[in-house]
C-alpha cells in the first residue's frame, strides 16, 4: 500500500483548498492508499535565508518536514493561487526540505517521489495558472508529477454545505485513483 503525505498549500482556517485535500484524502484512502494528513501550520518555518541556515542549520521543523517527506512515497497537495503562482507558504516549505543536512543531499527527500497536484478557487480559471509552476518547481527537485492534474472554478459553489464532499468528484477520483496506481507500480519495479 503505498504511503501519500498530503497537505494544502494554505493554512487558512476555511480555505478551499483545506476542504479540497480532505476530499482527495477520503478518496485516496479508498482508492487503497495510506494517507497521513499534515497542516503546514503545526510546522511554522522561517523565511528561507541562506545566513540563517549557515548559522543556525536547518530549523527542527524543517527537519521534521523532511523526515516526513522520506518516509512516504508520494505526495497529494492542494494549493491556492497567489498573483498567477504558488502562495509564499509552499514554496518556503519545499525550499527549506530541499536543504542539504549532514551529508545528505538536499533533493533526498524529493528522489522517487510521485505528485499529484490540485487546486481550487472561487474564480473562473480554478487554481490553474499556478499549476504549471508548482509542477516546475517539484520537476525540478526530481519528482515525478502526474501528468493529470484537478482545478477547480467556482470553488465556493462545489461542495455540498452539509455533507462537505465534492458535488461533482469523477474528475478528483481518478487523479488520486492514478497517483495510488502509479506509486504501487513503481514500489513493485
Amino acid at each position: 500500500m503505498p504511503k501519500i503525505l498530503a497537505f494544502p498549500g494554505s493554512i487558512r482556517r476555511d480555505a478551499w483548498n483545506r476542504k479540497l485535500i480532505q476530499v482527495a484524502v477520503d478518496a485516496t484512502r479508498a482508492a487503497g492508499g495510506d494517507v497521513t494528513l499534515i497542516d503546514l501550520a503545526d510546522y511554522p518555518l522561517p523565511l528561507y535565508n541562506g545566513d540563517l541556515e549557515d548559522r543556525d542549520g536547518l530549523p527542527d521543523n524543517a527537519l521534521r518536514l523532511k523526515a516526513l517527506f522520506k518516509d512516504h512515497d508520494a505526495l497529494l497537495i492542494a494549493s491556492p493561487e497567489y498573483n498567477s503562482s504558488i502562495p509564499p507558504l509552499l514554496k518556503n516549505t519545499l525550499d527549506w526540505v530541499s536543504r542539504e543536512w549532514q551529508g545528505e543531499s538536499g533533493l533526498m527527500p524529493y528522489q522517487n517521489k510521485v505528485a499529484a497536484l490540485m487546486a481550487a478557487s472561487p474564480g473562473q480559471f480554478g487554481g490553474m495558472r499556478m499549476l504549471p509552476h508548482l509542477r516546475q518547481i517539484l520537476n525540478t527537485l526530481g519528482v515525478l508529477v502526474l501528468p493529470g492534474q484537478f482545478s477547480l472554478p467556482g470553488a465556493d459553489k462545489a461542495f455540498d454545505e452539509e455533507s462537505g464532499a465534492l458535488k461533482s468528484p469523477a474528475r478528483l477520483h481518478d487523479l488520486v485513483l492514478e497517483l495510488v496506481n502509479t506509486t504501487a507500480a513503481l514500489k513493485r519495479a
